[in-house]
């Protein structure tokens, strides 16, 4: 019962739930990114290169063929456009968690200069009082 029960205290920490937010919202990013590089980016960038689909691109190392016994072989094929497409999707990706990070960075530094410049609080009528009769027993 010891490991279930540690198991338990590990996965209720707020740190695990956090990342399964992060991880959550992290794979509903790369879905819209991706969507947005394979149906916004790409077809404008393919059109300019001369109508070509970028995720259509390939090096055809052996064509789909029927074999001698009626089986049908499968093309096999290097699909290098996917490959440009995921890697800008990556690019669009790495770029955003960069402008996060750097605004969560700035909102910091922020919060620690307002944090340090703040006044201490007021002390209250009661702590000065007791302060003057600490001062004056010690004094004589």
């Amino acid at each position: 019962m010891g490991m279930i029960k540690e198991f338990q205290d590990f996965a209720m920490r707020g740190n695990v739930i956090d990342m399964a937010v992060g991880i959550v919202i992290g794979a509903a990013f790369g879905t819209i990114v991706k969507t947005l590089v394979d149906k916004v980016i790409m077809p404008p960038i393919g059109m300019a290169l001369g109508r070509v689909d970028f995720s259509n691109l390939k090096i055809v190392l052996q064509e789909a063929s029927v074999a001698e016994d009626g089986a049908e072989l499968a093309e096999v094929a290097i699909m290098y456009g996917e490959f440009i497409n995921a890697l800008i999707s990556f690019v669009i990706i790495a770029f955003a968690l960069f402008l996060v990070i750097k605004a969560m960075n700035s909102a910091m530094k922020k919060f620690e200069k307002e944090k340090e410049a703040a006044p201490p609080p007021p002390v209250n009528e009661d702590t000065l009082l007791l302060r003057e009769i600490r001062d004056s027993l010690s004094k004589g």
